[in-house]
């Protein structure tokens, strides 16, 4: 496995009184697509600034590998960096441009032809080596910034926010380049982005950051389907909350919960619960199924509720429907459309309608024991 394996631990930073990262400590291993997600002001950007060395941390270490590298000088460390404005030099050619860290290395002409060729075709510009970045699109910029970022063949490579001056469709077409790239390279990545789509679609793990804290570590699968905590719920896509108190533990793996508004329903539980615990759930849109007829014959504990249409969203590949249960409690319900919508029996604005899903799909992202 190529690239460095990166270690934090124990890293804070403060500006003045500003508590940016709080005894951050993660483990990313060599040759990973390891992706810092979170808000605005969480502290990720911080963090990959830390690590690339442009920032000092206020207590704590990174290494590379077993080499601790906070002492070390930013040009120093085997790590390069993509930025969000790319940071091409104007009046540099495309050639140029990636050709730069080579000329500092003073590389024969012949080697800088040959290398900076290899990389243009890496990037799929081949052609392009002759033009000015203003003669670019940005989703071209951005390729040639992460071409010289390579050239130097870094153990690590940090991409801070890359893809969001790009418009929504370039930037699912950059991401599939990217981890492309990444498969070619094969070194450690670390990625930056606030948007869940990006780190979820491209990451071997993801960190979700929130107020200068790591909330939680997983593969994409593990924090969109089984999220730590509250904020991750939140955060992740799109959920419906619900808070409850259990009325009985069940089989060691699910609970009966009594929503206010609602009634009862049946919770997977991975953490232990006792009756009168509070419980706050998630259940995912795509979980639940809606039908203008009740549904028989459902194997295992179902749930299963009878609301309102308030309001259809059409989306073309889905609908989204706005379920309103009781007073209190509307659910939201994605609905893929798995053949033309005009062969199905249409739901439509105000209808009353059923919706269900499976006890394991509704999940307890915290409790409070009953004292």
């Amino acid at each position: 496995m190529k690239g460095s394996q990166v270690t934090v631990k124990g890293v804070e930073k403060y500006f003045g009184g500003f508590h940016a990262l709080k005894n951050v400590s993660l483990g990313i291993n060599k040759g990973e697509f390891y992706s810092l997600l979170g808000p605005s002001g969480c502290g990720k950007t911080t963090l990959l600034r830390i690590i690339a060395g442009f920032e000092d941390p206020s207590a704590g270490a990174v290494f590379l590998d077993d080499r601790d590298v906070i002492p070390i000088a930013a040009n120093k460390r085997p790590v390069n960096t993509v930025f969000q404005t790319y940071a091409l030099f104007p009046h540099l050619s495309v050639f140029e441009n990636v050709a730069f860290p080579l000329r500092l290395k003073k590389l024969p002409n012949a080697a800088v032809k040959e290398k900076v060729g290899e990389f243009l075709e890496l990037v799929k510009l081949p052609k392009e080596g002759g033009k000015l970045p203003s003669q670019l699109s940005g989703g071209q910029k951005q390729r040639v910034a992460i071409a010289r970022a390579l050239i130097n063949e870094p153990s690590v490579l940090l991409l801070d926010e890359p893809l969001s001056a790009l418009d929504a469709k370039l930037r699912q077409h950059m991401l599939i380049e990217l981890d492309a790239i990444h498969d070619k390279i094969g070194i450690t990545f670390i990625y930056v982005t606030h948007d869940q789509q990006e780190a979820l679609s491209v990451s071997d793990r993801v960190a979700v950051m929130n107020e200068g804290e790591v909330v939680q570590v997983g593969t994409p699968s593990e924090i969109y389907e089984s999220p730590s905590c509250p904020f991750v719920a939140h955060f992740i896509g799109e959920t419906n909350y619900l808070g409850g108190e259990v009325a009985e533990v069940l089989d060691g793996k699910h609970a009966r919960v009594d929503f206010p508004g609602i009634g009862a329903l049946y919770v997977y539980q991975d953490k232990p619960l006792s009756v009168g615990d509070g419980v706050k759930v998630t259940v995912r849109p795509e979980k639940i199924r809606i039908s203008s007829d009740k549904p028989e014959g459902q194997a295992g504990r179902m749930n299963v509720l009878e609301g309102t249409v308030d309001e259809l969203i059409y989306s073309g590949f889905q609908s989204k429907f706005f379920v309103r249960v009781s007073a209190s409690a509307t659910f939201r319900i994605f609905r893929q459309h798995v053949k033309y919508f005009m062969d199905e029996k249409a739901i439509n604005w105000k209808d009353k309608v059923y919706i269900w899903w499976n006890d394991n799909d509704g999940y307890v992202v915290e409790a409070e024991k009953n004292p």
